[in-house]
């Protein structure tokens, strides 16, 4: 056994003594500069959604074109999330994070004032740098804030930041494009990145790094089983998600026969339960790790399974894809509770591994899920989801109680 992993082990021994029983103001200030910082981040990415064709026709490029500026922030996000908790090495972890939300700041304006597409494309690569490190370090900050034994609830409010701009930023960015422009929108991001930066400033302890991590310790880390159970149920759960939920909208349109408006209801019934999933997948996970994975890939597999069996009839289309949002909104809180229970001694390194997971499904889905639309039609996708939500149900009793 090294140094490192007796400093780490001692660190993890450390987590509940340090943090409060309970969350006084200080601890409530600084994990709500967290979902801060989330909902910065989350909407800066989502934002191309809504800007897609007042970018393309301003850069003179296809909106084709224009929508690998998304590639850009997850590919090298992919690749920032196995590197960043090595780079960042002893630094005080309050530091890295007001830095990445700086970063934040800067792409978002470099992205705003681009001249041409190489331009706006490094931009959204910063960001892709400062959304990977973020998530890779989340899981760790929080446990050292709110104690191990409050994880979840805590990356349950963290997270709320993700389902809040999973909502707004697409809508909000296409109505912000129409009356100021495209650019206006990308700078107004850079404003939530500069107020997250400040609540950070202010709330965050200092944070300092109990060991530096390598490459090598990010690796063997995948050789303990709970971690390999714990990856493969985000591989298998976000990529049956994304191969599903990207074609939900078709989905209503052919099969259940809706208009725009019933669907915008739709998606936003499914967005206000993804918020509701945050807080309750929080509470369960501290609860019980191994039950909440249960629950959440099983409320999954039965809204999918249910659209495809009965998503003709409207009121039931309606509540299943409500039920989808439930699942999902518990999803971002429960699978890194999840990885990190297996790695209690190495809460950075494991970060790493589940940000990279979580890229590698998102890439996946959409890639299979198109596919599998295109050669089988408007159910193929949710029917692809079904069988991964329920794997996940199986993988997930596999593991020790917990």
């Amino acid at each position: 056994m090294t140094d490192t992993t007796l400093q780490l082990e001692d660190a993890a021994l450390d987590l509940d003594a340090a943090a409060p029983t309970t969350w006084n103001a200080a601890t409530w200030f600084s994990v709500i500069s967290l979902a801060a910082t989330s909902f910065a981040l989350v909407s800066a990415e989502f934002l191309p959604a809504g800007l897609l064709t007042p970018m393309a026709r301003d850069l003179g490029i296809s909106e084709g074109t224009a929508g690998q500026v998304v590639t850009a922030t997850a590919s090298v996000g992919a690749v920032t999330a196995m590197l960043s908790n090595v780079l960042i090495g002893r630094l005080n972890r309050k530091t890295v994070l007001v830095g990445l939300s700086a970063l934040a700041v800067g792409s978002n304006l470099l992205a705003a004032l681009a001249p041409n597409f190489w331009l706006l494309l490094l931009g959204r690569a910063g960001l892709g740098i400062a959304l990977s490190a973020f998530w890779a370090l989340s899981v760790a900050v929080v446990a050292r804030l709110v104690g191990a034994h409050a994880t979840g609830r805590g990356m349950g409010i963290v997270t709320l930041g993700v389902s809040l701009a999973t909502i707004a930023a697409p809508s909000a960015g296409a109505l912000i494009s129409d009356w100021l422009g495209w650019r206006s929108a990308m700078a107004l991001t850079a404003g939530l990145a500069v107020i997250a930066m400040l609540l950070q400033l202010l709330s965050l302890p200092t944070l300092p790094a109990s060991a530096s991590n390598s490459l090598a310790d990010v690796f063997r880390l995948t050789r303990r089983r709970g971690i390999q159970l714990g990856m493969l149920a985000i591989l298998l759960l976000m990529t049956g998600h994304f191969a599903g939920s990207v074609y939900v909208r078709p989905f209503l349109e052919q099969v259940t026969q809706l208009a725009t408006g019933p669907i915008a209801l739709a998606l936003l019934g499914f967005g206000i339960a993804a918020v509701i999933g945050n807080v309750a997948g929080g509470r369960m996970a501290d609860a019980n790790i191994r039950l909440a994975l249960v629950v959440t890939a099983a409320l999954m597999a039965i809204a999918a399974l249910a659209l495809v069996l009965w998503g003709v009839h409207i009121g039931l289309a309606f509540g299943f894809v409500t039920l989808w949002g439930l699942a999902f909104g518990m999803g971002p809180v429960v699978l890194p509770t999840n990885l990190s229970r297996a790695a209690p001694d190495a809460l950075e390194a494991a970060g790493s591994l589940m940000v990279v997971s979580f890229q590698v499904a998102i890439t996946t889905g959409a890639v299979v899920g198109g596919y599998v639309v295109d050669t089988y039609g408007a159910t193929g996708p949710l029917t692809l989801t079904v069988v991964l939500a329920a794997s996940t149900v199986v993988l997930a009793l596999l593991q020790p109680r917990g």
